[in-house]
């Protein structure tokens, strides 16, 4: 929303407060409002909660640069936001702060200052930047994902027919073959068909089974994630618990989750070989709660916040901004299926998924927003 929107439809804010933050609210962007005469915060929403990490109660009292810092660039912005030079002053800068402020990070962030109708109020409205250019970068990969699975479904379907076709002709050849040595040959034939075949089915599994929607403890399934690589790993890997156990149960699909956990947690596996001959694999499952997300330009008032984290050598370079790209392995003999797979599980519950690595940390990043069971009739 435009700050001359938001000016204009929290009017009279003084003399309206109990509407005053029921309004601001429901804002996707942080909002802070302080009094204009000392700069000190009366209010802040729960992005801007969650934004600073901190309570609306607690910063009450406090003044702006007690949380952003002595900000030479956004205090410009507030004077002249108080003088009424504009009805509006729109900047990007780095919110920062100082040592022993309520907010210790530093937030590169498209800011807004604006006078409200009341004179005695200012608010403030923020959001990192980050956000945008990762709202563009979803927007972009979601819609190659969609041209990459539609080519892979076409091109599935394409190798299916023929395929059963070679591995039927290789079976009768084999019947009427004279010399029982030459069998070797149509075994050949038959054993890569069979094994092309489960390419194909693995490439269209998704998109044939139907979503077995319910409400799942999260944590349950991830215990059942660990428990598999565990049995496959069972020394020198070390799979560490961070759960956030008010995490409430999620709607979806609890087999496509695991599955999706599992493929990474065991690439995870896969690439800390050298670590677990050491005996110091290690791999993190950390949960969280997010809230006023937005994922496909679409907002969610909470999502579930997980991250599967190990300290492996990290993505190679050259294809890591491919990884989930069918067919596209970092492991010599990988089928480059399984992060594919997992993106899909994900999408199909209106997540999303990323990565960022680098040399001694990758941090698979997924987020599935909370959502109400859909009644049937």
């Amino acid at each position: 929303m435009s700050a001359g929107l938001l000016r204009n439809s929290i009017k009279g804010a003084a003399s309206a407060a109990p509407f005053f933050p029921t309004l601001l609210d429901q804002m996707p962007n942080a909002i802070v409002v302080f009094k204009a005469e000392n700069n000190q915060l009366i209010y802040a929403n729960p992005a801007a909660e969650s934004a600073l990490d901190v309570s609306c109660k607690s910063i009450e009292g406090h003044s702006v640069q007690d949380v952003f810092g002595d900000n030479q660039a956004l205090t410009i912005m507030i004077e002249e936001a108080k003088h009424g030079q504009s009805s509006a002053q729109r900047q990007e800068m780095v919110l920062n702060s100082l040592p022993g402020s309520i907010h210790q990070d530093s937030i590169p962030a498209h800011v807004v200052i604006a006078a409200l109708e009341d004179p005695n109020l200012i608010m403030m409205e923020w959001f990192p930047i980050d956000q945008q250019l990762r709202s563009e970068r979803d927007e972009r990969v979601s819609q190659q994902v969609e041209a990459n699975k539609e080519l892979m479904r076409n091109l599935a379907h394409e190798i299916k027919n023929p395929l059963g076709g070679i591995r039927g002709a290789a079976q009768l050849l084999e019947y009427e073959l004279p010399d029982k040595g030459l069998r070797e040959y149509t075994q050949v034939i038959i054993k890569e068909s069979d094994r092309l075949q489960t390419l194909v089915d693995r490439l269209l599994a998704p998109h044939r089974k139907a979503h077995a929607m319910e409400s799942f403890n999260v944590h349950e399934a991830l215990e059942r994630v660990r428990s598999l690589v565990l049995a496959e790993f069972p020394k020198g890997l070390r799979i560490i618990r961070n759960y956030d156990t008010s995490l409430p149960d999620l709607l979806g699909d609890r087999e496509q989750l695991i599955q999706a956990v599992l493929n990474i947690a065991h690439n995870a596996a896969q690439a800390l070989s050298e670590e677990i001959r050491s005996g110091v694999g290690q791999i993190e499952f950390k949960t969280r709660v997010a809230r006023s997300v937005t994922i496909s330009k679409q907002r969610y008032k909470l999502a579930m916040d997980l991250h599967v984290i190990d300290n492996g050598p990290g993505i190679p370079v050259e294809i890591r901004e491919r990884i989930f790209f069918p067919l596209v392995s970092g492991r010599e003999g990988g089928s480059g299926l399984g992060l594919t797979l997992a993106q899909t599980f994900v999408q199909q519950h209106q997540g999303f998924i990323a990565c960022d690595s680098r040399p001694g940390r990758t941090d698979f990043h997924i987020q599935i927003p909370y959502r109400k069971q859909e009644k049937t009739s």
